[in-house]
């Protein structure tokens, strides 16, 4: 499915947040959105499934606005792991996962086989079937991103949203996170929309790449390719080295800030 968005600006409390940016996210790939903090990063994955409203131009998802879809029927093809979330603290693993599924069932139906085997493989996929009964309160940091994760895999979507997902995660955490949105992109083909801060990660697991800065559209394309020492140097003011690791993988090393 293909999500393009089209001069989109958004403006809260006369302060401008996005200025006319203009951009497609290609079927089946994976795309890192990146840039100083206050660009407009969240506000844009916000605008693309519709959490938030309040903004001009337009959000098209295989030609048709998704304003004109609505968020229940968005939701059947799209979902997002917000940054802010919450669940009561009885709640269990399978209880959270199974929230995936509400978009699917019919306004009087009950668990489906559909569902059930949708929310078998979420536990699957993100290492979670022997937690399924812990409640997500007792979970450790990385146990409990990855059942937030495994109930957005339950939607099944076509288009999975991410924002931060690695935050506050330790080192291992982090790669497990990372891993595991790279498996899904793989073996489902999930079109992956994703806002990181780390720059080796959206070098390493992005085949796509948009940098926001100044509210507007800095560069996009290979991350490989636009991702630099000269780029962070423009874009975040940071003195940076490259070196290549033992994987083989160009590395980016931040070192100090500009001194102006």
């Amino acid at each position: 499915m293909n999500l393009t968005a089209e001069k989109i600006s958004v403006i809260l409390g006369g302060k401008k947040i996005l200025s006319d940016v203009s951009c497609k996210f290609s079927s089946g790939k994976r795309t890192a959105i990146i840039g100083p903090n206050g660009v407009g990063k969240s506000t844009l994955l916000k605008i693309l499934c519709l959490l938030n409203e309040k903004f001009s131009g337009t959000v098209t998802l295989d030609g048709k606005d998704i304003r004109s879809l609505g968020r229940k029927n968005l939701s059947r093809v799209m979902a997002i792991l917000p940054q802010e979330r919450d669940a009561p603290n009885d709640t269990t693993v399978k209880q959270l996962v199974s929230f995936g599924r509400f978009p699917h069932r019919k306004f009087f139906g009950g668990h489906s086989a559909e569902d059930d085997a949708a929310i078998k493989n979420a536990l699957e996929l993100t290492k979670l079937t022997d937690f399924e009964s812990r409640q997500v309160s007792s979970l450790s940091g990385g146990e409990r991103q990855r059942a937030w994760l495994a109930m957005t895999l339950a939607q099944r979507p076509k288009i999975l949203l991410l924002d931060e997902p690695t935050t506050y995660l330790d080192i291992a955490h982090q790669l497990e996170v990372m891993s595991i949105v790279a498996d899904v992109n793989k073996k489902f083909s999930t079109t992956i929309i994703m806002v990181l801060h780390d720059i080796n990660h959206a070098r390493l697991y992005s085949d796509e790449v948009l940098i926001l800065r100044d509210k507007k559209i800095f560069a996009a394309g290979d991350p490989k390719k636009i991702l630099t020492a000269q780029t962070l140097e423009k874009v975040f003011d940071v003195k940076a080295d490259t070196f290549t690791n033992a994987a083989g993988d160009e590395i980016i090393f931040p070192i100090k800030k500009n001194l102006k």
